[in-house]
């Protein structure tokens, strides 16, 4: 089992599985913490447990397919099987493939799983009798959390279903995140990773609603959240931001260091034509003079990006369009995917699909483009001594983020020689770079 979390009480245990993006770990943290009130214990492995709950993607093809095949093994070697996730939004896809599931839910159905759970195995006790921690459970390590603002999307991307699965936004109160972020910091997380599906419209379904955080009034916007935020005390790192125009609001908070100076911005495309197919802005020119003004004001801004390569009707003209964007960008992190066509996008009844072969070779032209400049963006970081929060110990280093590294999608920072405690702030001078990572040598306090 994936993604496990753990415990041994006889007739109660119930085992987790986490798909997905931060997102989703979230909600499954949710349905952890959920259980663990209600007595239950979780089981890290199949025969441990009385019921699995798979918490699934159904995001694209793939992702489909690895949900599937979880839920079937689950069914193997449990036989108790309760669905939640994206892809049990489409309940018929799951059951036809897996009829013997006890139970299916779409995305953040906390309830609905509860309920499942409650009527496949008895609630061991009162809830209000055992105490949970008051950040609730987590499943990431404990120095660092993902903080879920929102739940939904208003907007309809020709190549994303995930509205049909998650609804439209709905922002959660600020009041209630703040509380939950307050918590984790007091628990020892030492850096929130800010998500939702579009963090930068957080509060526009509430049309900016004052809430209520330790008496005072905070408006519901991500710029009053970003400033609320940078008062723990801790690293807060955006992702999934949307390049609305009050984002540039965000970036005196980070030159300030009131947050990270890092934006993760799924620009997905830079052709005009291709950007208008997918029902995404389409302004290349305007974002490039964008990333200068955001740098003249914060020069260590680190900016992430995703994008697409064989976009239906992508041309070798749109492709080159692409490459001519990152060169000038020169984004510090960026990931790169062929377009997938998920069931139920719109944009696979777009006329002039690019055969696979063709998606690939463009996928790799783009990444050893994009390998050439992140070589030369690190390599400048040779020499500088920076703050970084160690993650893990391995064989005589660790392992250690920058302020330019969300984990597991970005980069890391070596630390040769050293085995330090994960949570750690600690200065180290960087020594060596590739196109990927950063060594250091660490600083010995004074």
């Amino acid at each position: 089992m994936s993604d496990v979390a753990t415990a041994k009480t006889s007739n109660n245990r119930v085992g987790m599985i986490s798909l997905g993006c931060p997102k989703a770990l979230v909600d499954s943290e949710r349905i952890v913490t959920q259980l663990k009130i209600e007595g239950y214990e979780i089981s890290p492995s199949y025969e441990g447990a009385d019921v699995v709950v798979v918490n699934t993607c159904g995001f694209i093809d793939a992702a489909v397919e690895e949900s599937l095949d979880a839920i079937g093994e689950a069914l193997e070697e449990n036989g108790k099987v309760i669905v939640t996730g994206c892809l049990g939004a489409d309940s018929e896809k799951v059951l036809e493939a897996h009829p013997g599931v006890l139970a299916v839910s779409g995305p953040h159905a906390y309830e609905e799983v509860m309920t499942a759970v409650r009527a496949t195995i008895r609630p061991p006790h009162d809830p209000f009798v055992d105490l949970v921690p008051p950040q609730g459970i987590k499943l990431t390590p404990r120095h660092y959390a993902y903080l879920k603002i929102s739940e939904g999307c208003n907007h309809r991307c020709s190549f994303c279903i995930i509205p049909s699965m998650r609804g439209d936004l709905v922002t959660r109160s600020i009041g209630e995140v703040m509380q939950e972020a307050e918590n984790l910091a007091k628990a020892g997380v030492k850096e929130l990773l800010v998500v939702s599906q579009d963090t930068s419209a957080y509060g526009v379904d509430i049309k900016y609603q004052t809430g209520f955080w330790n008496g005072r009034p905070i408006k519901s916007h991500i710029q009053q959240l970003a400033e609320a935020l940078g008062e723990l005390g801790i690293w807060v790192r955006l992702h999934y931001v949307y390049p609305y125009p009050h984002v540039d609001k965000l970036i005196p908070l980070m030159a300030e260091g009131k947050i990270l100076p890092y934006l993760d911005i799924p620009f997905q495309h830079a052709s005009h034509r291709i950007l208008k197919d997918m029902k995404r802005p389409a302004h290349a020119e305007k974002v490039l003079d964008r990333l200068k003004v955001w740098r003249d004001i914060c020069p260590d801004i680190t900016v992430r990006s995703t994008f697409i390569t064989g976009f239906p009707g992508e041309t070798e003209e749109d492709f080159q369009t692409l490459l001519d964007f990152i060169k000038e960008a020169r984004l510090n992190r960026v990931g790169c995917f062929t377009y997938s066509p998920v069931d139920g996008a719109t944009a696979n009844d777009l006329p002039n699909h690019v055969p696979e072969d063709e998606k690939q070779d463009r996928l790799e032209r783009f990444m050893e483009v994009q390998a050439d400049i992140s070589a030369e963006l690190l390599s400048k970081q040779i020499g500088k001594r920076m703050t970084v929060l160690t993650d893990e110990v391995g064989d005589d280093f660790t392992i250690a983020r920058s302020k330019m590294d969300a984990p597991e999608i970005d980069g890391v920072v070596q630390i040769d020689g050293e085995m330090l405690e994960p949570g750690q702030f600690v200065e180290v001078d960087i020594t060596h770079a590739d196109e990927h990572d950063l060594w250091g040598k660490l600083v010995e306090p004074s």
